[in-house]
């Protein structure tokens, strides 16, 4: 069982989940459970998850894909799943009645049921999510997912993703990766290696070895490439792997520069990037299918961290033009740019929400580092957290998530990943083995 349930980067990169309808479901209740996500209190909703049905051969899969689902949900910090020695009724047929009274006398508000089938090395995932209250499947939560063994851990999370979307209306982003800088050895001589991991922290795979330090890896909008900036010839120069065949490319080789924080296009056709020579720091962006370079901003300060707006108009950078880190925003095709921080302190490694609505930042003021969020144009800025050092914002899939590096301070202080969602609520540390920093969020996995 345990061998089975490892899974290889190729195959949770690369892997087609079949999906389909579950038979005629039920009309939609007209006032289902909904969770609105905004400022405020927020009162966990009540769920119940039985541990899903093995119909055939799941073994230790059906108990531990519903033990996912539930982590999902409840690891939002919105859902409180009731445990199952407090179930009233006991679900022991995917397709039996449901006693809907029962789940009501421990006030539960979405049932949800499952069961899972495994043939060889083919498994088959499907679910229903109720309301309780007016005996109902919830509108397009009644589906099913196939695909290997390899990937339960895909399905479990996307059933997770549609229950997310059906209650709170927003998108989901559980099936996801995150790559990072894994690090071992001393502070002080620290080694680094690419890795990528689940959202959650499982299934780390190691994208490179600790040979040279490796800092900022970025996924394109496909999630089959990464940018990352490389130390492999003693200086930084910006490297693209393909994620399938791991294969490296060092991107704008001139003598006498150094490349970083580089950042695809939202079509994955151009790369934004720093390229410093002579000593001064400017933006420039390079076309990935010509090779053509052109040189967006110029200024004697240091322009840097630039990241695209998703429609791809504009874009927003880093620039100590004005003697202290400032967020400002320029059109794509280059120029001054406008200054939209305003607030006291340092502002840097600026990041466009996938939404469009935000822009996440890291803050330095008064001995304390920050992870925010304000509008596009500056406004409505408001930091979610503060310790010792947090830095280097990346979002969720949804554009309501972020994750970033937290360091704690002393000659032994160590990084690791936390994340917490745009109202500052639900900080947690994300589980790594050892220490880690530079997260980046991939897109929805196909």
């Amino acid at each position: 069982m345990k061998q089975k349930m490892r899974t290889t980067l190729r195959t949770l990169l690369a892997l087609t989940l079949g999906l389909g309808a579950m038979g005629p479901a039920p009309v939609l209740a007209q006032d289902p459970p909904r969770i609105v996500i905004g400022p405020g209190v927020i009162e966990p909703m009540p769920i119940a998850v039985p541990t899903f049905i093995d119909e055939g051969g799941a073994g230790e899969y059906a108990a531990a894909i519903s033990g996912v689902v539930i982590s999902d949900l409840e690891g939002t910090g919105f859902f409180r799943n009731i445990p199952e020695d407090a179930h009233i009724s006991k679900i022991t047929s995917f397709d039996g009645g449901v006693a809907f009274e029962d789940w009501k006398a421990i006030n539960s508000q979405v049932l949800i049921t499952g069961a899972v089938t495994v043939a060889g090395d083919r498994i088959t995932v499907k679910f229903r999510a109720y309301d309780v209250f007016n005996g109902q499947v919830l509108d397009g939560a009644a589906l099913q997912f196939a695909g290997t063994t390899d990937s339960w851990r895909r399905m479990a999370h996307k059933v997770s993703d549609v229950i997310y979307s059906k209650i709170t209306g927003e998108g989901g982003y559980f099936d996801s990766r995150v790559v990072f800088v894994s690090e071992s050895g001393p502070k002080n001589q620290r080694l680094k290696r690419l890795a990528v991991m689940d959202y959650d922290g499982a299934n780390v795979a190691f994208l490179t070895d600790s040979a040279s330090i490796v800092l900022a890896p970025r996924f394109s909008p496909g999630g089959d490439r990464i940018l990352y900036t490389s130390y492999e010839t003693g200086f930084p120069q910006i490297t693209l792997l393909d994620v399938g065949s791991l294969a490296r490319q060092t991107l704008d080789e001139q003598e006498g520069t150094m490349t970083f924080a580089p950042r695809f296009s939202p079509d994955g056709n151009t790369v934004v990037f720093s390229l410093e020579r002579g000593g001064n720091t400017d933006i420039y962006a390079l076309s990935l299918s010509s090779g053509g370079l052109t040189q967006l901003t110029n200024a004697p300060s240091i322009e840097t961290a630039p990241s695209f707006s998703p429609d791809g108009s504009q874009i927003t950078f880093e620039s100590d033009r004005t003697g202290v880190p400032q967020i400002y925003v320029m059109p794509a095709s280059g120029g001054e740019g406008t200054r939209i921080s305003g607030g006291e302190g340092r502002y840097g490694t600026p990041v466009w929400s996938p939404r469009g609505d935000y822009i996440a930042f890291t803050k330095q003021n008064a001995g304390r580092f920050h992870i925010g969020v304000m509008r596009t144009d500056g406004s409505e800025e408001r930091l979610l957290t503060a310790s010792f050092l947090d830095e280097g914002p990346t979002w969720a899939p949804n554009g309501r998530v972020l994750m970033f590096t937290r360091e704690t301070a002393g000659a032994g202080g160590q990084t690791s990943l936390w994340s917490v969602d745009i109202t500052g609520r639900n900080l947690k540390q994300i589980p790594t083995d050892g220490p880690a920093s530079d997260p980046a969020w991939s897109p929805l996995l196909p």
